[in-house]
């Protein structure tokens, strides 16, 4: 069996034979072409692994040979044959993606070994895409990308549901790709041959939703002029997707429960039970066990559809997947875009991995392709995204009104600070003055809602647990220091409140004014 596939390029046609005799008795399958066009016209027809042309000929030279050959994919190796005074070319060939280059004469010896080094960057190359290709299977699911180890769980368990018809029941918050792990589901089960069927409960008003679902006979209702079938029936044989299931009604529920149990629906207005085969696939990014307890959401029908449950993790737990993830988007938006963006700058990744993505996958797809279309070199660049993942780590603060625009008129001392200490008091002074509001501290700090929430999570802060705050700049005044007119106020407000402990606890020995049932005079 030959050793591989070579195709000799020269005008002088000894060198050609020469060359062919060489590599033949090594065991390569050699042919020959004597200019540029007729190598590409073979190589058109049958690809060749390696092709060893001459820098200068008449026409069409080696370098357009490696300008076009190794556009392919997967590109063909060229090695260039050079005159000593042609090397300023050679070179440029290289930048070009030439493979290497020989100098006349030719030695036998170093002809075969780097026509053996070639075929091993073959090799390499090869087992290198097979490995990607491996980890693609391994890692992904029709467009669900992840090798973090709880989305790793996730591809196990499609896997493992996709041959039954048992209900499954997908936990995650909005963004994180509920429908496509449901779509995987369908296209790997015995049902994958009849359309997939999916409906957004939370997208249908309340009075259209039974119907929508189970359909309804000729003048069940005003306005219904012909019979019609519901998803139930259009998803017959195949699988219907009930996303943001939580926001079905109860009575609405309960006819879904009966469609589970019993295999059959009627229409509205209708007479008649109609059997159906439904693989029915729930989704919502609510905790159905709270609905439970709220009253909203029928229990029955909980355990009913939480047959196997499948928990898809928010961006934010797997943070290590955004490279993986932001390379699929950026090829995928490629074409789209019309931008040969290659790939993200460290900087930007850096920033991507540390922003919290509260729209979890879907968001950052968004941001960038957004960056995409902003960007004007082959890499995205930091300020190519969005203000608040570029400042998510920063503390967000309105700028002052002193000529200065310095912040707050903060100096740095010469202790040094720490910008989560000052973030961190920001936060406490904003819900403070807010009497404990997130909705107006958020709008005091210039931050959404959710990436407020997100911060008092982070920082742990509720009421009763702040600890101190910036007077001055770097300096902590603690709650029972009274070394200042807020702390002396905060010291007032601590001793009127243990000494109203006190009269509760011992009435008769507490002064007047504070015993239980006497009023306050306003004098």
């Amino acid at each position: 069996m030959p050793r591989g596939r070579v195709l000799v390029v020269d005008d002088e046609g000894s060198q050609r034979d020469i060359l062919r005799t060489i590599l033949s008795a090594e065991g390569y399958s050699v042919e020959t072409a004597p200019g540029g066009p007729e190598a590409v016209r073979r190589c058109r027809e049958k690809p060749f692994d390696v092709v060893l042309t001459d820098l200068r000929m008449p026409g069409p030279d080696g370098l357009f040979l490696v300008e076009r050959l190794t556009r392919d994919d997967p590109p063909t190796l060229v090695v260039l044959m050079t005159a000593y005074g042609s090397m300023d070319s050679a070179e440029q060939a290289l930048k070009r993606g030439a493979f290497d280059y020989l100098t006349k004469p030719i030695e036998r010896e170093e002809l075969l070994l780097t026509v053996r080094r070639a075929f091993e960057r073959i090799q390499l190359s090869q087992e290198n895409r097979l490995l990607r290709q491996q980890l693609e299977e391994r890692f992904r699911i029709e467009g669900i990308v992840g090798s973090h180890f709880r989305m790793q769980e996730v591809f196990e368990k499609i896997q493992k549901v996709s041959g039954s018809s048992s209900t499954v029941l997908l936990i995650g918050e909005s963004g994180t790709g509920k429908e496509l792990v449901a779509r995987a589901i369908h296209r790997h089960s015995p049902r994958r041959d009849r359309p997939f069927v999916a409906i957004s409960c939370a997208a249908i008003p309340e009075t259209l939703i039974e119907s929508e679902l189970f359909g309804y006979e000729k003048g069940a209702f005003t306005g219904a002029s012909f019979r019609r079938l519901g998803l139930f029936e259009a998803a017959d044989k195949s699988t219907l997707l009930l996303d943001e299931i939580g926001e079905l009604n109860v009575n609405v529920q309960a006819k879904v429960l009966r469609a589970l149990q019993e295999k059959e629906i009627r229409r509205v207005g209708g007479r008649e039970d109609i059997k159906v085969d439904v693989r029915v696939i729930a989704a919502s990014n609510k905790n159905l066990e709270e609905e439970i307890e709220r009253g909203a959401f029928r229990e029955d029908l909980f355990y009913r559809l939480n047959v196997v449950s499948i928990v898809i993790p928010p961006l934010r737990e797997r943070s290590t997947d955004i490279p993986q993830l932001a390379g699929y988007f950026i090829k995928k938006h490629g074409e789209s875009t019309g931008k040969p963006i290659r790939g993200i700058t460290n900087e930007a990744m850096r920033l991507l991995m540390s922003y919290h993505w509260p729209g979890n996958v879907r968001q950052l797809e968004a941001v960038l392709e957004r960056a995409m279309l902003l960007s004007d070199g082959p890499e995205i660049e930091h300020y190519d995204l969005p203000i608040e993942v570029r400042f998510f780590d920063l503390p967000l603060q309105p700028l002052s009104s002193s000529p200065s625009g310095r912040r707050f008129g903060v100096e740095i001392p010469e202790e040094g600070i720490s910008f989560e200490e000052l973030e961190r008091d920001l936060i406490e002074q904003a819900m403070e003055r807010s009497d404990w509001v997130i909705t107006r501290a958020a709008r005091l700090l210039g931050l959404s809602y959710r990436t407020l929430q997100y911060r008092l999570e982070k920082f742990q802060v509720k009421r009763g647990s702040v600890r101190g705050r910036i007077d001055r700049p770097g300096v902590m005044v603690e709650r029972g220091d009274v070394s200042g007119e807020r702390g002396q106020e905060a010291s007032q407000k601590d001793e009127q409140a243990q000494a109203q402990e006190a009269a509760k606890a011992n009435p008769a020995s507490a002064p007047e004014e504070m015993r239980p049932g006497t009023k306050r005079s306003n004098a």
